[in-house]
């Protein structure tokens, strides 16, 4: 029997059509947050699979809990969710998500956009290299235990290939996480 799994977004969703489309798997519900049409564009394939549940811009503990509790024992992912988990929910399910930023070595990288932040330290020399990593969700924002992590030379590297790679090596992180997981 399949573990179920629970995948959150708050931006396009892309990454989740990517990673279902590797894993031939949907997660059993994909859950969003309502925000300003102007601010995102929901992947169409997603709209498509009849999986997403929308929650309140800001919800509530409650108000995940009405959706995860449906759910025995689920394995909840993050991917590009601008939204602080409750503690409570963080101690008591499994939840991982995804950074673009390295972390491990760049604990400045924390946070929202470390593309940006990325980029701008390597234009400044500042970094050599950079990576993405996998971690566990716990209430302080990208404090949990790293479980996986990719790393690259940044070398001539601009913007939108920055972009890319982080995509590609989170997408190839999540993959072999969920393939162990689910």
């Amino acid at each position: 029997m399949k573990r179920p799994w629970i995948a959150f977004f708050s931006q396009t969703g892309s990454e989740i059509v990517d990673i279902s489309k590797s894993l031939k798997r949907w997660p059993d519900v994909i859950v969003t947050n309502e925000r300003p049409t102007r601010l995102r564009t929901i992947n169409s394939e997603i709209l498509e699979q009849d999986l997403l549940v929308t929650t309140p811009n800001k919800p509530t503990e409650k108000e995940l809990l009405e959706i995860i509790e449906y759910y025995d024992n689920p394995i909840i992912t993050l991917h590009g969710w601008l939204r602080i988990m409750p503690p409570n929910i963080c101690n008591e399910y499994k939840i991982y998500n995804g950074h673009p930023g390295l972390i491990t070595d760049f604990p400045e990288l924390k946070g929202k956009d470390p593309q940006i932040r990325a980029f701008e330290g390597i234009k400044e020399g500042k970094y050599e290299y950079a990576g993405a990593v996998l971690h566990r969700v716990v209430a302080g924002v990208d404090e949990g235990r790293v479980l996986l992590e990719e790393r690259f030379n940044t070398f001539g590297v601009e913007l939108d290939q920055l972009f890319r790679i982080l995509r590609d090596r989170s997408l190839y992180m999540w993959c072999k996480f969920l393939k162990e997981v689910l």
